[in-house]
């Protein structure tokens, strides 16, 4: 994708006036169910530890000894206002991933924040449901767990297969082939498997919800007490596009730091920097996270299918590469 010089933006005027009255059709909803709208800060000393994702980072001359990170997510500050005020809060805004650009992808986009206080993921898998028929209308909900989805497209369980049988199955696919025989780590071939040849066998014209992650993705969900091989993540899918990822919030402070010491383990297994951890958040766990369930969702791409648009060029005033 080349950048451009070209001083018109990307999104016409009939787009720009969909786009703004959906931000006030979300506030709306929220303001229903009682939700309180926060607004927290783009620029922070932490960013984030997880393998799969980079933040974008500056420096200020004010304090040049150190690094300041654009967020790719509200979570950590959110969870410290949750642990403050035990509130149910939401935020819509931007955050940057140092990510791929692409029809799906803009390094900078809008997300949609949510944390429930006292909610399962069931229950906040509902109001998710409840949110995308407000917005795209009524559609089939197909609604599976984790090894569900590996049972049906693949005839694989995700929970007891091997590496090499994690190989063997994607090998027959030509276009990943070469990269899963080079691949040893049993997490990417399971992401490898998700994203690349099962989301784009999920019904275009349905909500797909899938639940119940294996314990290794739990990143910061809580994992399932009456079975430990999984966790209470979800993620959602419409129109070929993953829309939404949540949890049943994690809310042991000690899990928390294994956590951010198990990231950093992993990144130096790939080659990657390891990442100063936001101490913050584990201190607002300790000092007790209230019982929650949170998601983030892609405004743009949520955007994007309620106005019929190819690329989320065509859903911003302007992408990246006219920024």
């Amino acid at each position: 994708m080349q950048l451009s010089d070209d001083w018109r933006p990307s999104a016409t005027l009939d787009v720009l006036k969909q786009r703004a009255a959906l931000l006030q059709k979300i506030r709306q909803f929220f303001a229903k169910h009682d939700v309180l709208e926060v607004d927290t800060p783009i620029l922070s000393r932490f960013g984030v530890s997880d393998l799969h994702l980079e933040n974008l980072s500056c420096q200020l001359s004010n304090f040049p000894q150190r690094d300041f990170h654009l967020q790719t997510s509200p979570e950590y500050a959110m969870k410290r206002l949750l642990a403050a005020h035990g509130q149910s809060i939401y935020q819509l805004g931007k955050v940057f991933r140092d990510d791929a650009v692409g029809r799906h992808h803009n390094p900078e986009f809008t997300l949609l924040e949510w944390y429930r206080i006292n909610f399962s993921m069931d229950q906040l898998i509902t109001e998710v449901l409840e949110l995308l028929v407000l917005v795209l209308g009524e559609r089939p909900v197909m609604r599976l767990s984790y090894q569900q989805v590996f049972e049906q497209y693949l005839q694989i369980n995700p929970l007891q297969a091997s590496i090499i049988e994690l190989q063997k199955c994607l090998s027959r696919y030509p276009h990943i082939s070469d990269l899963v025989a080079r691949e040893s780590d049993r997490d990417t071939l399971l992401q490898l498997a998700m994203s690349i040849v099962i989301e784009p066998l999920f019904d275009k014209k349905a909500i797909t919800v899938v639940h119940s992650f294996p314990a290794s993705q739990a990143a910061l969900a809580e994992l399932n007490e009456s079975d430990v091989r999984v966790a209470y993540r979800f993620e959602v899918y419409a129109g070929g596009i993953e829309l939404a990822n949540g949890y049943q919030e994690l809310t042991d402070a000690k899990q928390q730091q294994a956590r951010f010491d198990q990231d950093n383990r992993l990144r130096s297994q790939h080659n990657k920097p390891q990442k100063p951890v936001d101490f913050r958040l584990v201190q607002a766990l300790e000092s007790g996270l209230p019982r929650c369930a949170g998601v983030a969702l892609g405004f743009d791409r949520l955007f994007m299918l309620a106005e019929n648009l190819d690329d989320i060029r065509q859903a911003l005033p302007f992408s990246i590469t006219c920024a």
